[in-house]
């Protein structure tokens, strides 16, 4: 099993009065976020833990699309879990810049900020991603790893990624006023009621106007596209991270496929794989097993 350090005993204090041995990160983003704590009635189903959760979403998510979780995770692991929104998503603020080195540095700023005690990091995908980036080059910030449905590799995205960003530039350009009509026009470019219930959930109405609007910069984010794909890091780099790191794949999914498994172990030796039935997005296709994927 997976040695994640969540110490046995009381419930732990997510910020601590300490100073940091890695340097003030560069960001001047503050992250938007909110805080799920363990339930005080219920008693955890593992070991009480004593490190702070960091959860970051994927690319076009939000702090939103972890909320069922983050809670359930909250009591299970009996922590403090941070729910955020990366740069250009969700609440938080949008820069030109779209790269895991400048979300690394938002993320480590975040960490900074709230004098978080050597957190776990927990993403998918673009998140998992920003994980990895900021444990091998910030390694005594973060505690371990976990990362959902994505490893340290240089591969291309599905090529459903760049049809979401047209059928998101068509509404912007059609001025929709209904949930409804920006659907019919997505049909188009995905069958997926469900993928496309998730891309809907960033279009929202401003205060005082009709037409609905992206939340998200869309045209930042499809010009972020081979960046997603990117990692700052390749097999010619030194660079290891040596805490405890747990890599959870979908069954379905090609994000972390067999051949890239050495290239893990050489960045995070101390690494495992699970396996959970599902797709791409494993948080929602299955929830439960990916709840039992993260036991310890």
């Amino acid at each position: 099993m997976l040695e994640i350090p969540l110490r046995a005993g009381t419930r732990c204090l997510s910020r601590v009065s300490r100073s940091f041995s890695s340097s003030a990160s560069k960001s001047q983003l503050e992250l938007v976020h909110q805080v799920w704590k363990p339930q005080a009635d219920r008693p955890p189903l593992v070991s009480s833990g004593c490190k702070p959760i960091i959860f970051m979403h994927g690319l076009f998510g939000s702090k939103q699309n972890n909320r069922s979780i983050s809670k359930l995770l909250a009591s299970q692991l009996n922590t403090d879990i941070f729910t955020i929104d990366l740069r250009n998503h969700g609440d938080s603020p949008h820069s030109d810049h779209h790269n895991y080195a400048s979300m690394a540095d938002d993320v480590e700023a975040f960490i900074h900020k709230f004098e978080l005690d050597k957190p776990v990091l927990m993403g998918h995908s673009m998140g998992a991603k920003t994980a990895m980036t900021v444990a091998l080059r910030s390694p005594d910030l973060v505690s371990s790893v976990i990362a959902v449905d994505n490893g340290p590799v240089r591969a291309s995205l599905g090529s459903e990624f760049a049809k979401y960003i047209e059928g998101m530039k068509e509404i912007e350009r059609a001025g929709v006023t209904k949930q409804a009509e920006a659907d019919s026009i997505l049909q188009r470019y995905e069958e997926s009621l469900p993928i496309r219930q998730f891309l809907l959930t960033n279009l929202v109405r401003p205060k005082g106007e009709n037409t609905l609007k992206w939340r998200v910069p869309v045209s930042t984010l499809g010009e972020a596209l081979s960046n997603m794909a990117d990692f700052p890091y390749g097999e010619s780099d030194e660079l290891k991270y040596t805490g405890p790191s747990l890599f959870i794949r979908g069954t379905r999914s090609n994000y972390v496929r067999d051949k890239s498994l050495p290239l893990i172990k050489q960045f995070f030796p101390n690494s495992q794989i699970r396996d959970v039935e599902a797709g791409h997005w494993v948080t929602s296709e299955n929830p439960e097993g990916f709840r039992k994927g993260t036991k310890t």
